[in-house]
């Protein structure tokens, strides 16, 4: 993982940490469910990857900086949220920025372990969902992947950009950036304009 890579890694994760907690305050949670809101946000996604993948210690175990930022994020967003109001379209846009970090990364370690573009680009989507969907169990709602709204299909498309872009020798940074700039502006728009796929649902039976 090259140095910018891993700031942005960082950078989800402290992300995907104020999202988690953003959650936890509207259910008006004590800090120490905070903390495990945030941890289970953050690294939740990335845990599940390494396990499968099975190359190496999980990437928080290896390297606890990751633990430290998960904690500073929490317990300033902890803090923040007892003095200013928090609109619940910032737990969205955290989340979505986190969601578009993640999948990259997770196509990176993907594609750099197993040298399959189709593994590559199931990790990105379970690096960039999974934080989340356990999030929402936890706090007994249903699961943003599972909303009619654009999400599940965003992290598919960035995944994809991103493996068609290194597949091409397309530059590294190009590919990290492409990837980020897809997942993020399908989620967004989606979020803005109310964008969803059909819906599946069973005709009613005649009496």
């Amino acid at each position: 993982m090259s140095e910018a890579v891993y700031v942005l890694d960082l950078f989800g994760v402290a992300v995907f940490a104020v999202s988690g907690s953003l959650a936890a305050g509207r259910k008006r949670i004590d800090i120490f469910g905070v903390l495990v809101l945030a941890l289970v946000t953050a690294l939740g996604g990335g845990t599940l990857r390494d396990l499968l993948l099975r190359d190496g210690d999980v990437f928080w175990i290896a390297n606890t900086v990751y633990l430290l930022v998960v904690l500073i994020a929490a317990l300033f967003t902890f803090f923040v949220v007892r003095v200013l109001t928090i609109p619940r379209r910032w737990l969205l846009l955290f989340d979505a920025v986190g969601l578009a970090v993640f999948t990259m990364i997770g196509a990176d370690k993907a594609l750099a372990v197993t040298d399959s573009g189709v593994l590559a680009v199931v990790m990105g989507m379970m690096t960039g969902v999974v934080g989340g969907m356990l999030r929402d169990v936890l706090l007994s709602e249903v699961p943003l992947v599972l909303h009619k709204e654009i999400y599940a299909t965003a992290t598919l498309a960035g995944a994809i950009a991103y493996v068609v872009m290194v597949t091409l020798g397309a530059p590294y940074a190009a590919s990290v950036v492409v990837s980020i700039a897809v997942t993020l502006g399908i989620r967004l728009a989606a979020m803005r304009w109310g964008l969803s796929l059909p819906l599946f649902a069973l005709r009613k039976a005649k009496p």
